[in-house]
């Protein structure tokens, strides 16, 4: 099993930056690929971003593409995701979610592991 939990949400105004963590616990996740995902009010969740466990190879959805980083650090079993120039259109609660072996990564179907999620607000 594993547990994971957000922080790092909040309220910003547009042209900001937050820093959303995503702390494992329970087993490792080095061996887990890890994705970011955000739902917001009346709207299906969406992908935001996505890391390999193999080779950090990364992606990231258009909307993002450019302004929002995901990263992990192994050693703390933590995982990121770093956003920059925030748009209104960001406005949602942020999801931290995790998967072992193949599949296809922009799926929420694929992932066995949630977080219970993070508000994040921007401001126009």
């Amino acid at each position: 099993q594993v547990h994971l939990v957000e922080s790092g949400g909040g309220l910003v105004q547009a042209g900001g930056s937050l820093r959303l963590s995503c702390a494992a616990s329970g087993r490792s996740i080095s061996t887990y690929n890890m994705g970011w995902f955000r739902q917001a009010p009346g709207k299906e969740r969406e992908f935001v971003a996505f890391i390999r466990w193999t080779d950090t190879m990364t992606s990231a959805s258009d909307s993002v593409k450019g302004r929002f980083t995901i990263s992990r650090d192994n050693a703390k079993n933590t995982v990121y995701l770093q956003m920059n120039s925030l748009k209104p259109e960001d406005t949602a609660v942020y999801y931290c979610a995790a998967y072992a072996g193949r599949g296809t990564y922009y799926s929420s179907s694929r992932y066995d592991y949630w977080g219970q999620g993070t508000q994040v607000t921007v401001s126009s």
